[in-house]
């Protein structure tokens, strides 16, 4: 099996990074959820922080590494100024315009909030530690953001596999 330059970046980009980025998710979000004073002994504490920290770090570097690849490395082949680029066949062709017209357009933009507010989590987890026991509702705050960081991720994630279907960057 051969790749090209532009299908190895683009396979970094989406499977091997955003598989990265799912995985982080879950286990940051496990992690965070387990965060109860219920559920913690002060031994389990210690580890449980140790794994949240990994987790939303990891998550957070995923999702900068993806934007980053997706931003500067695959997205510029998509909008090469060539009438065979993806851009210009998506919106040479009025059945598949919108998917640049909307999707690409959304998507570029929608993916940046991802890493941010993975970041934003992470501050949030190193700043108060062990504290997100006690502080449920700053714990309930930092799993919104989490979410968040997820849902723009995978809407991100789902419009360019669908560019990717109608018009690969090949």
């Amino acid at each position: 099996m051969n790749f090209t330059e532009r299908e190895w970046w683009t396979l970094v980009h989406g499977m091997i990074l955003g598989a990265a980025f799912l995985l982080a998710f879950a286990g940051g979000l496990a992690e965070l959820y387990s965060l109860k004073p219920a559920l913690m002994t002060r031994v389990g504490v210690v580890e449980r922080m140790r794994r949240v920290r990994i987790g939303v770090t990891a998550m957070a570097v995923a999702a900068w590494a993806t934007v980053i690849t997706g931003t500067w490395v695959v997205y510029p082949w998509y909008r090469e100024k060539t009438p065979d680029s993806p851009r210009s066949q998506l919106l040479a062709d009025p059945d598949t315009a919108d998917w640049h017209e909307f999707g690409m357009e959304w998507k570029e933009h929608i993916a940046w909030l991802s890493p941010i507010l993975a970041t934003a989590v992470v501050f949030i987890v190193w700043y108060y530690g062990p504290g997100l026991i006690r502080h449920n509702r700053v714990r309930r705050t930092t799993i919104t953001l989490f979410v968040l960081a997820f849902v723009f991720a995978a809407v991100a994630g789902a419009f360019g596999a669908f560019i990717t279907k109608v018009e690969p960057v090949v």
